[in-house]
């Protein structure tokens, strides 16, 4: 796909979230585009490949929360996975200071070439387990903002994003469809880690007829210090 086509498309799409989109971030994307679908031959980093998809699918469904996040805040995304939607909301949002963390090692050091090339700043990649970085003094209840897109179910995620939050800060939390229960379940754990549950907004993307959700936790009052435990522990046993 060539920029021009790219543009057009990326800004149409755009539009009806009412984001501008300038020359610049055009750029951005496109080169983060590219970037994505040559490590992709290497490594693992997404099934979504065609041209159009990756840009409604990938870039646009981060943009969805970006009305979400107020002017120079402190966002951390958890479980970024290729970079969504942390990047993404940097490349529209200089204001905002961005930490993405990951995981695995490899997708860290390609988080990092597309810092590189597309020139960012104020944004950092931490290779950390979830449940280890909740734990640094640092970060614990640093973040204006945790956010999170398609990582685990409700329970699971709040362990690995509410420690993470300062009081009377937020938990952005992307989601699929069908998540009445995930949230009926997950109720208990976001009370015992300081959080509530502020709004949930349902909607589809333009050109797609899948139900997405995004649910926002407020933080409400500081999380025990036990929490999260151990790595592997919320998700193996969901606080209840």
């Amino acid at each position: 796909m060539d920029k021009k086509e790219f543009e057009k498309i990326f800004k149409e799409y755009a539009k009806n979230l009412n984001i501008e989109i300038n020359n610049e971030q055009i750029e951005n994307f496109y080169q983060y585009m590219n970037i994505l679908l040559e490590w992709n031959q290497k490594m693992n980093l997404t099934a979504i490949t065609d041209y159009k998809e990756i840009i409604l699918k990938h870039f646009i469904d981060s943009l969805t929360i970006e009305n979400n996040i107020e002017i120079g805040c402190y966002l951390v995304d958890i479980g970024t996975g290729a970079g969504f939607p942390g990047i993404p909301l940097k490349i529209v949002r200089k204001d905002i200071k961005v930490v993405l963390v990951d995981s695995l090692n490899k997708r860290v050091q390609f988080l990092k070439e597309v810092i590189k090339k597309l020139g960012l700043n104020e944004i950092e990649v931490i290779h950390a387990r979830a449940e280890e970085f909740g734990k640094d003094k640092k970060y614990r209840e640093a973040f204006d903002v945790a956010t999170s897109r398609a990582v685990a179910n409700m329970s699971t995620l709040s362990e690995y994003m509410i420690p993470l939050v300062r009081v009377n800060g937020k938990c952005i939390c992307m989601k699929g469809k069908e998540i009445e229960k995930e949230l009926e379940d997950a109720k208990n754990a976001i009370q015992i880690l300081g959080g509530r549950i502020l709004e949930r907004k349902e909607f589809q993307l333009i050109d797609d007829d899948i139900n997405r959700n995004i649910i926002i936790v407020s933080k409400e009052k500081s999380t025990p210090s036990k929490y999260p435990r151990k790595p592997g522990m919320p998700a193996k046993e969901p606080l209840k």
